[in-house]
């Protein structure tokens, strides 16, 4: 059997929601407050990671990973926040088309609001650097290291270790960063829906792969057929079923959701994906713990 541990657990949560912060970010449409919350939230989730491993059973290269994975999120907030005044070229660029399509159509020439995400009273400094949205990658890959390193001492299994750890470290981030992606629609209602739904449609093609990994054996179809006692003679592994299929449905029902014009779509799906994220841990999490015998 494959052990469950939460400093791996934290590990993957880090690692996978900055890989998608990355995945957002990179598109410099979003304002840069969004990249604060991310990366401020996945700080301390690693830190939760290190504090796990040192207090329940230390795995050198995962903690060592843990760390390097809060340093690099912390070297991409500072860095980030220095570099504000910047701001992001294709939130400006997109500012600038509806601006002249209103103008075209008004005769009204907006001004540059600025970034609701920024202070008010700070200026655009166009010739400044704009922050490189790569470094969002750089705490995804340290992560990817201290995750192999606990897919490889959970025993079982190595390769169904793997996939099972690396596979799920991108769900549960996508699925978190969907959520929190939904509700930044609030501080910058202009905010293309494209990159909801880019985040969703990932979501999407992740399940498979999530599930696919949890039914390899020794995996959820034996508490099925009894051969892993759950200790609530099933109960357990059919909750865990009832989660993937309702994770995919609120996947589906999301995309459904975002193809609607109204502004109301996206909060909506907001919405749905608060129910998402309980329903993807329990695909993840109770499969994981069930099949820990160990």
């Amino acid at each position: 059997m494959i052990r469950l541990e939460a400093a791996t657990v934290l590990l993957q949560w880090a690692t996978g929601g900055m890989l998608f912060c990355w995945f957002t970010t990179r598109r410099r449409v979003i304002g840069v407050g969004y990249g604060w919350l991310l990366r401020g939230t996945y700080l301390c989730f690693a830190l939760g990671a290190l504090a796990a491993g040192l207090a329940f059973g230390v795995n050198p290269i995962r903690e060592a990973a843990s760390a390097g994975v809060a340093l690099a999120c912390l070297v991409g907030l500072v860095i980030s926040i220095i570099r504000r005044r910047a701001g992001v070229s294709g939130q400006q660029a997109e500012f600038d088309r509806r601006s002249e399509r209103v103008a075209a159509m008004t005769g009204i020439d907006r001004q540059p609001a600025g970034d609701e995400s920024v202070d008010p009273e700070s200026s655009v400094d166009a010739n400044g650097p704009e922050f490189n949205p790569v470094l969002d990658l750089v705490p995804a890959i340290i992560g990817s290291i201290g995750l192999v390193a606990a897919a490889f001492d959970a025993g079982g299994n190595t390769t169904v270790a793997l996939l099972r750890t690396l596979i799920g470290a991108a769900f549960i981030g996508a699925v978190s960063d969907a959520m929190l992606l939904g509700h930044w629609y609030l501080v910058q209602p202009g905010l293309p829906r494209k990159l909801l739904n880019e985040m969703v449609n990932a979501l999407a093609w992740l399940w498979p792969f999530e599930v696919g990994a949890l039914l390899l054996p020794v995996g959820m179809a034996s508490v099925w057929v009894g051969t892993v006692d759950d200790g609530w003679n099933g109960l357990l592994g059919w909750m865990w079923a009832m989660c993937a299929l309702t994770t995919i449905i609120l996947i589906f029902v999301t995309k459904a959701a975002l193809k609607e014009r109204y502004y109301s779509a996206v909060m909506a799906a907001t919405g749905l994906l608060y129910l998402a994220i309980l329903t993807g841990f329990g695909t993840d999490i109770v499969a994981r713990a069930v099949l820990d015998q160990t």
